[in-house]
Parts: C-alpha cells; structure tokens; sequence
C-alpha cells in the first residue's frame, strides 16, 4: 500500500488516497473534489472511508462517489445522507489482500473512527501530535476522547506511525506520554 495526502479545503482537513495492488481507497473526502478525483487518475476506487461526520472531512463526498462510483462507509453514530454503509468497531476491511481495521474512538464525534492499516493509524480529528481532537462541538465529550485513545490507541506499538484529519504525522510512542 501506498497513499499519498492531499490538503483540501480552508481547514486544511488531510484527504487520504491510497493505492493498493489493483484498487484504491479514498479516506476524508473533505473538499476539492476535483483535487480528489486528479489523485485518483487510473485508480479503480472501491471504497471511501470516513473518520467522522463534520463538513471539512466529508463535503466533498457527494460529487467524489459520482464520479469514482465507489461506495461510502461511515460509523452509524455519526450517520448522514450520502452513505451506503455502516462501520462498526474492529470491522476488518479487505483490500488486495490488505486489512484495514476499523476502531471506533468516540470523543471528537460520537461515531469517529481510526483506520489501522499494518502500522499506519488515519486518526481523523481523534489524535493529533501533543494531544487529541476538539470536543466542545456538539457531540463532543473530553472524558470520552481520553478513553478512547487510552483503551484503543495506546494499544498499539510505539512506531505506529498517526496521521491525523490536519497538520503534521506523528507516532503512538511520541504520544503515549500524554495519556498514561
């Protein structure tokens, strides 16, 4: 697998494509479709896959799946039109032979998600580096966010490597201080 992220939108929300043997995955579709749609030129898209419900990870959903054709998962907790398909936490995902793990990591938005692909963790607007999400929004829970990053993240080895719904990537291991 490799993947390549592209800076959409005024929030700068970090849309993932990634590229598997013969298909490709699309992670946030945030905006600028047509940023989206050039980064998946000759890619078979099978799936979208977004970390929550806000508008700056998901505004670009409607044109993105007319144009690839692919259809869209999201955790039914965070459920909105546009959707085909419900994720739910430790789903594995199958791709070329590839799994990607669904972890579900409420505290940002009730229904946000982590995927987990071998040691590379897409953590949406859950972690950052030197701390985790805004929850002042509605839907949003401080207690909830620490728990989620305690009993899920932190469970993963340190050299995982966290790239997050905005900003800079950063590891578990860099992280881990924070939350024990």
């Amino acid at each position: 697998m490799t993947f390549q992220t592209l800076v959409v939108g005024g929030l700068e929300t970090n849309c993932y494509v990634l590229s598997f043997a013969t298909s490709g995955i699309i992670i946030d579709p945030g905006a600028d479709h047509h940023k989206i749609i050039e980064a998946t030129s000759g890619m078979r898209v099978c799936s979208i896959l977004a970390t929550h419900r806000h508008y700056d990870h998901v505004d670009a959903l409607i044109p993105v799946k007319k144009i690839t054709r692919a259809q869209a998962a999201i955790h039914k907790l965070d459920w909105i039109d546009g959707f085909d398909r419900e994720l739910h936490d430790g789903q594995v995902i199958d791709v070329d032979n590839e799994q990607i793990i669904v972890l579900h990591t409420p505290g940002h938005t009730p229904g946000g998600c982590c995927f987990l692909i071998a040691n590379i963790l897409f953590s949406g607007d859950t972690l950052f580096p030197n701390g985790h999400g805004n929850t002042s929004f509605s839907g949003g829970d401080q207690k909830t966010i620490i728990t989620s990053i305690r009993d899920k993240l932190m469970n993963l080895p340190d050299s995982t490597i966290v790239y997050p719904g905005h900003g800079l990537s950063t590891t578990i291991g860099q992280e881990r201080s924070l939350y024990e």
